[in-house]
């Protein structure tokens, strides 16, 4: 059995534009967030988490973590949104002897986002040309254990993230946690789905996190360059508090965001913010 401990690579796609049907606030621009693919690998093989979203996202993956020289197993999903996985397809293209997995709970919303696509193009009229035709979904695992020659990487339900049904992947011998959308890492936090009960759940899942006292922590959405510390566990629960206290002062919209940007506004992809905040006021009505 293998003793060398794996490695943890991680891929940054930037911060890119994209075709956003919404009206925009004042100052808005519709960008997509910088988001991650993680290679962990032995001496000989090697799994990706998260296959992102579009064909170039894809392609440059692939690319990527050709150049490590691993036999590439398996694809594994963090969670259903859409963002994480649609690359799925082109991805295993470029590497025909792996397959998509994910936990039963994330393969089951990807299937749903799959058919909600299917029926109402929400990311095809957003990425024209760019997705699947045809996408493919992550197959459920039956287990919680993924093995990397010979080296055991954990799958672990930890719950709500900035979805319900998230997972993260601890790898134990390399003292590392890839944590999907529970973490993010100097980008601002997508609030959508997560209400104010969602929100303080997702701040039990990063407790979660933190009881691995992992050293390197990787998060779904990172700006390019930054650092994987686990001090973005912290920041991350700090912002959520912060929205929370903003939230519950009522107000507009764009007082939340301003808000937000005078307490958060060194992180990327304010666009995000955006979303999170006209979500929040209409949950009030």
């Amino acid at each position: 059995m293998s003793t060398s401990p794996l490695s943890i690579d991680v891929y940054v796609a930037p911060m890119r534009p994209y075709t956003c049907p919404d009206q925009l606030g004042e100052g808005e621009v519709a960008t997509w967030a910088p988001s991650s693919s993680t290679l962990i690998s032995g001496p000989t093989e090697g799994i990706l988490i998260d296959a992102l979203l579009t064909f170039e996202n894809a392609d440059q993956i692939a690319a990527w973590a050709k150049n490590f020289g691993k036999k590439i197993t398996g694809v594994y999903i963090t969670h259903g949104h859409s963002d994480h996985w649609l690359g799925l397809a082109r991805l295993l293209q470029h590497f025909p002897e792996a397959r998509g997995y994910a936990a039963p709970e994330v393969a089951a919303r990807a299937a749903w986002e799959a058919e909600f696509n299917r029926k109402t193009k929400y990311w095809t009229s957003r990425f024209p040309g760019e997705l699947p035709e045809t996408p493919v979904v992550p197959e459920g695992l039956n287990t919680d254990e993924i093995l990397v020659d010979s080296q055991v990487v954990n799958l672990i339900h930890v719950g709500q993230g900035d979805i319900e049904g998230s997972t993260i992947f601890h790898v134990p011998s390399a003292d590392a946690v890839v944590c999907g959308d529970v973490v993010y890492n100097n980008v601002h936090m997508m609030m959508y789905e997560a209400d104010e009960a969602k929100r303080q759940a997702w701040v039990a899942s990063i407790d979660a996190v933190a009881a691995l006292n992992a050293k390197t922590v990787v998060a779904g959405h990172k700006s390019v360059g930054a650092a994987d510390l686990p001090e973005n566990l912290a920041a991350s629960q700090r912002y959520l508090r912060d929205f929370t206290t903003l939230a519950k002062k009522g107000g507009r919209v764009e007082d939340m965001v301003h808000g937000m940007l005078e307490l958060h506004g060194e992180r990327d992809q304010p666009h995000t913010l955006w979303i999170s905040a006209r979500a929040e006021v209409a949950r009030r009505a």
